[in-house]
């Protein structure tokens, strides 16, 4: 037997044995220090709980379409191809169940809401044709079904305020082509060189000066990629007010500035050469100047966010998990994004935030310009959300969400990747310190966010809406422009209504004005709302009483009814304003959620303009009033097309209402001014045009929450200095604690003879620098850096670079 097998064998089974032990221990740690996932803190059943704000799905939206084909006693045509003479589904909806239903079965355990459906149908087929609101139901077999139109707007909804279907969109442009344009060809083609394909048309709303019009001036542009911005300077006003089609008629015609009766004026004018005629060059296919191709070649590739041990938020059906975040979601065909019983910790924070309308006011010297007042709801936000691109509308490593959606079909579509959820590094600590006096350490938060996603593609504009979710439980409600702008020709005096951004292309003013309804349970259902702000007092001071100083104040004032609660946009409103619980925090505080508002927006609509109140949502930055089941939207689908008698008109909430312990409901508007310029072209950029508010907590809770969270990072640093030469390199030993990072840092540099200049203990801002945090629960175990050493990757998401550097945190 050889005499050194014994040893072998020995030295063989210490390695077995200490390679065992080492992935026993590293279990061990990544099971206690790493979780990737937050601790759930909703109550049991709440996943399921939330399809009670859950979209219709397509087999629900089929069978409410058979219910109304067999029920309704009326032929129903398909909207796709439906005449304004027909009868047809314009749009089907989730029927939101009424508030205390809900927070019953929510709460309560009460019995689940009745699943409902809301269609809404055009009836252009009888003698009196109108407008009418279904409510459908049960789901998912529809056994009944209730007009609810009178019960919602008081009233029948007539026919002319119909929101146009794009069947009717494609009627318009087959009569300006084949009847308004067959009246001038001379002039067609040999100004535009028209060959009836060349042109494209943008409408203007709304549609003429008083109730029961509907005359739209149709705006020409050349067609190609980017059409918004080449404009030939024909705009046509077309009366399409009949049910009948072959009565509609050209009531006015606009070119270069004059007006003229009809088509066939203008072509006389020009074959007897009395207008003046500004010839356009024209452009290429791709646009030149409006086309969105990159100017430059690839190079080198941007960051891109990476999540070591994958997403730390879970999504099922429509509920949405975040750490201490919980919440669930949906999709409106005409409002868009919209997030239900939100809850932070367990409690909830709000019971609805949602987008109500998106409103632009152009100007120019043009009739189409000068008449547009876009309300995007009618034309449908949910509805054109528009599929999002990996890696640029959001990262990649997002979770996509389609969304399906009924509207001017009898079929359900489906919108690929309409929506994105994912965990942002923002780039910036939430919260931190670094303390170099008495006591040395440093203490931080990345500034780690849940964003929910989608961007509508509104014909030329693309609204970018998101909400952010914050670890101190402030929630950020946000919405970004961008696409191309609306142009107007340019002519006469137009300078005064915008820039030149091309050589025959204006870029009109006009104003952004978003409305969201902010329902806010602070506490509880029954909410106060309080102001606090600050004043200037002068005082002596006690130490020295012949000296005088100013010295600030807290101002405290419960806003008591609805008209207190209403500020104007150019009215003075308090700093503070927030929704106050009937509870305290440990400190004897209301515990509160405050209001604050990001916006730009300057002058709103003069209240005397004939349809001011049709928008007068837009009169107010804020307006709290008490929530009402009848009062569930701030406008109606319907304003734009009869803003002269608005469907819904706002202003009538506000009826100086008692708001102290109340269900209470925040309507906020945010806004900004676009004066387009050159850098508009091709493209407006989200940069400077981003706007919105956040909901932050105040008095909420006894400290900032965002302590308890995992990604905490805390170092106590001792330092030895003992210097040799001025060319030493440091060397770290780190030693783990839980929820601490404890350093012991030895200067080796070969002399005990300091370097000029230093006394006391060094700065180490490159020696923290090198190194992050790794687990979720903040301890680590092990681990050395130094100035040349590698950092450890910490479980949140990072963004990184085209080898794998590292670019955040």
């Amino acid at each position: 037997m050889n005499p050194r097998l014994p040893y072998v064998l020995l030295v063989g089974a210490a390695v077995i044995i200490f390679i065992l032990c080492c992935m026993l221990l590293s279990r061990g740690r990544q099971s206690a220090s790493c979780e990737s996932q937050p601790r759930n803190v909703e109550k049991t059943g709440s996943r399921s709980q939330s399809l009670v704000f859950a979209d219709l799905t397509p087999e629900e939206m089929v069978q409410v379409v058979r219910y109304l084909q067999e029920n309704l006693g009326v032929p129903l045509v398909d909207a796709s191809r439906a005449l304004p003479s027909d009868n047809c589904i314009s749009y089907i909806d989730m029927q939101v169940p009424a508030k205390a239903e809900v927070l019953r079965f929510l709460d309560g355990g009460g019995a689940r809401p009745t699943r409902e459906a809301l269609a809404v149908l055009y009836f252009g087929n009888q003698p009196d044709p109108n407008v009418t609101e279904y409510v459908v139901g049960p789901l998912p077999t529809p056994t009944y079904h209730r007009d609810v139109t009178v019960q919602k707007y008081g009233r029948r909804v007539p026919y002319h305020r119909r929101p146009m279907l794009d069947s009717e969109y494609e009627q318009v442009g087959m009569f300006l082509k084949t009847v308004a344009f067959a009246a001038a060809p001379t002039f067609l083609k040999e100004v535009f060189e028209y060959d009836g394909t060349n042109v494209a048309f943008q409408t203007a709303a709304p549609r003429g000066f008083q109730s029961g019009d509907r005359r739209s001036w149709f705006i020409v542009f050349q067609n190609v990629s980017g059409f918004f911005l080449h404009p030939v300077g024909l705009e046509v006003l077309v009366d399409h007010s009949s049910l009948d089609i072959s009565q509609w008629a050209v009531s006015r015609v606009f070119y270069n500035g004059q007006y003229y009766r009809d088509m066939a004026q203008l072509e006389s004018a020009y074959v007897q050469g009395r207008i003046s005629v500004e010839k356009v060059k024209k452009a290429p296919r791709d646009g030149d100047f409006s086309s969105m191709k990159p100017r430059a070649p690839p190079a080198t590739m941007f960051p891109v966010q990476y999540e070591p041990q994958g997403p730390r938020y879970s999504v099922r059906n429509n509920h949405v998990v975040f750490q201490a975040w919980s919440f669930a979601f949906g999709m409106s065909v005409n409002t868009g994004m919209r997030l239900f019983d939100i809850r932070y910790q367990g409690e909830r924070i709000a019971y609805e935030i949602s987008v109500q309308e998106a409103l632009s006011v152009y100007g120019s010297n043009c009739p189409g310009g000068m008449s547009t007042r876009y309300m995007d709801g009618s034309f449908g936000i949910g509805r054109f959300s528009s599929p999002l691109v990996r890696g640029v509308d959001c990262p990649y490593s997002a979770t996509y969400m389609d969304v399906h959606y009924l509207a001017q079909s009898q079929v359900s579509r489906i919108g690929k990747n309409a929506l994105c959820i994912f965990e942002q590094n923002l780039g910036s600590p939430l919260r931190r310190h670094y303390s170099n006096l008495q006591s040395f350490y440093y203490g931080g938060l990345v500034n780690s966010a849940l964003i929910v996603r989608s961007i509508a593609t509104l014909d030329n504009y693309d609204y970018v809406w998101d909400f952010i979710f914050y670890q101190n439980g402030a929630i950020e409600a946000k919405v970004q422009a961008t696409g191309y702008m609306s142009s107007s020709f340019l002519h006469g005096d137009g300078l005064r209504y915008g820039n030149r951004v091309w050589e025959h292309t204006l870029g009109t003013i006009h104003t952004h004005s978003i409305n969201y309804k902010v329902d806010l349970d602070v506490g509880g259902v029954k909410n106060s709302l309080v102001a606090h702000d600050m004043a200037f007092e002068m005082a002596r001071a006690p130490w020295s009483p012949e000296q005088q100083t100013e010295r600030p104040r807290l101002t405290k004032k419960v806003l008591d009814t609805e008209d207190q609660a209403a500020f104007q946009h150019q009215s003075k409103m308090p700093r503070y304003i927030y929704f106050a619980a009937n509870s305290k925090n440990k400190w004897g505080h209301q515990r509160g959620y405050r209001i604050q508002i990001v916006s730009f927006a300057g002058e709103h609509v003069p209240e005397t303009s004939s349809m001011e109140r049709a928008i007068s949502w837009a009169r107010y930055k804020l307006a709290v009033t008490r929530r009402k089941e009848e009062e569930p939207t701030s406008t109606s689908i319907y304003n734009q097309n009869d803003p002269w008698t608005p469907t819904v008109a706002f202003a009538d909430f506000i009826n100086n209402e008692t708001i102290t312990n109340e269900d209470l409901v925040a309507w906020v508007t945010t806004g900004f001014l676009h004066i387009p310029h050159s850098e508009d072209i091709p493209n407006t950029v989200t940069v400077g045009n981003s706007v919105g508010f956040l909901l932050r907590p105040y008095n909420y809770y006894d400290l900032d929450p965002s302590i308890y969270s995992h990604d905490g990072v805390f170092f106590t640093i001792w330092c030895h200095l003992k210097c040799r030469s001025s060319s030493s390199t440091p060397c770290l030993a780190l030693a783990a604690s839980s929820r601490r990072w404890s350093w012991r840092c030895w200067w080796t540099m070969g002399t005990s003879t300091a370097p000029t200049g230093w006394s006391g203990w060094p700065r180490l801002h490159g020696v923290l620098g090198a190194t992050a945090a790794r687990c979720t629960r903040g301890s680590v175990q092990g681990l050395t850096a130094s100035r040349t050493g590698t950092s450890p990757q910490p479980s949140g998401p990072l963004r990184v670079g085209k080898r794998g550097d590292k670019q955040g945190s």
